[in-house]
Parts: structure tokens; sequence; C-alpha cells
């Protein structure tokens, strides 16, 4: 069964009101069991238009569920991706209201800043290296319009990935900065470490990820542009955060960011 063209903006018109109000629906997937891969990236892509029709910009995008440990978390077996906003990004040590999300989680990713535009199919990681301007060290906002995180992959995916936000830390260019995959993240919330990991947990090297990514979004016309921003996926699991915390994730070298939850 395949759903029809009003089942799908009447799924988008649940997302975008659970979002506004920061209050969860249940599951889409039990809602509308047709709803499938292709179907659930076409209610993003309808949210997505109707964002932009509202004045937001695409800056880059989002890979989901490339670490084991995410994968775990939620049940899945395979990445996905989403939109990165305009108004979704935020600068290092921002505060941010915790009442605008519905049940956020925060988690320490590399960022990547291209210099040159990504087109696949057939990109590999080489090509993604050789694009690459800038890389900083970031937290994932994320955010889960569903109930209780009780996601399928299409759940998810019709969530534009459970993206909600970005901090972005400063920039190293890419000559400068060691092998990704060796690059470690500590993850502390209110000065406790949390958990901790490694480039290499993103589908063994960031930028496998976003090869992935180009490759993913060529099948949907679309290209990775020079001066967006991709974020690969998450370096360890990802903790629920709320009002009077703050998180920070150190990344050696390559510096530390934080956001505080208010």
């Amino acid at each position: 069964m395949t759903l029809t063209d009003r089942q799908h903006a009447e799924a988008a018109r649940l997302l975008r009101e659970a979002e506004h109000h920061a209050e969860p629906i249940e599951p889409l997937s039990a809602a509308l069991p047709g709803l499938g891969l292709a179907g659930a990236y076409a209610v993003q892509r309808d949210n997505i238009a109707r964002r932009l029709a509202d004045g937001a910009r695409v800056v880059g995008h989002k890979v989901g569920l490339t670490s084991v440990a995410m994968r775990l978390l939620l049940g899945v077996d395979e990445p996905d991706f989403g939109h990165l906003l305009d108004d979704m990004v935020h600068q290092d040590g921002v505060s941010v209201p915790a009442a605008r999300y519905c049940a956020p989680r925060v988690e320490p990713e590399m960022c990547f800043r291209l210099a040159r535009p990504l087109r696949g199919p057939g990109v590999a990681a080489e090509d993604v290296l050789a694009a690459t301007e800038a890389v900083a060290p970031a937290l994932e906002i994320v955010d889960s319009r569903i109930r209780d995180w009780r996601i399928t992959l299409v759940d998810t995916v019709a969530d534009n990935a459970s993206s909600a936000g970005l901090v972005c830390g400063p920039w190293t260019p890419l000559e400068y900065a060691p092998d990704l995959a060796a690059v470690t993240a500590d993850l502390l919330v209110d000065g406790e470490h949390i958990a901790s990991g490694s480039g290499a947990e993103v589908l063994g090297h960031p930028a496998t990820a976003v090869a992935w990514l180009a490759n993913a979004l060529a099948a949907h016309g679309t290209t990775l542009e020079a001066g967006q921003l991709v974020l690969p996926g998450a370096m360890t699991t990802a903790p629920f955060v709320g009002a009077g915390q703050k998180v920070e994730a150190r990344f050696g070298c390559l510096g530390s960011v934080s956001v505080t939850f208010v």
C-alpha cells in the first residue's frame, strides 16, 4: 500500500504542528502503515519547502544514524539525512530554551564546510576531503517530534532526520586538521563525563558519511554546494538534556563547543 498525496500532506502537517507547539505526536509509522522511505522523504521535503517559503534558507545537510551506538539506540540499520536551515544554526556557547523542543538530545560531531560542490553518484571519501575547506567541533541538537522517541526509520526521515539545531565551534582549515578518523570527542553534561568516541565511529571515517550523503542526495536531484555545512553523524550516544544543563564536547586539537539549555 502507498499513501495518497492527502495522507502525505496530513503527515507533514502533524509534524509541523508538533514542532511548533513542542507537543509530540504518535508514530507516523503506526498511524500510516503504508508510509515507505520514499514517502517519508517526500514528507520531509514538503515541510522544508514550507520553511523556505517562510524565509528560511538551506545551509547544508546532516547525516544520521552513522554510528553503531546510534543505530542500536534507535533500532535502525541504515543512515538517513535531513536538512540544515540557517535558523537552526547557533554560535558556540549559546543558551537555548529547552521548552522549544519536545525531548531534546545532544550529540558531538565534526562539522564540514565545503569549498567546492559535491555531486553524486560516485562520490568517494577522497573526493569529500578534496572538496572540504574546514572542519569544526559541533553539537547537534536532535529532537523527535514523535512521542517518546518511538521511531522507525520512516518516522525519523519524515521528521527531518530528527534534526533541531547545530552549535558550531571554531573552524580549522582541513590542511591543518589531524586524521579525522582519529579525532576523539569527550561529551560532558554539567561537567560530568558522559561518553567518548572517535571519528572512526562514523562509518569508519566522517568523510565516508559525507560521501554517502552526496550520493544519496543525487537520487533526489540535489547537490551539496560550495559553502554548505555537513554534519556526518554522531561520535557517541546522544543523552537527553533539559533546562539548566550545560553540554560541552571537547575535540582535542580541534577545540571545544558548548550549549546551555535554559
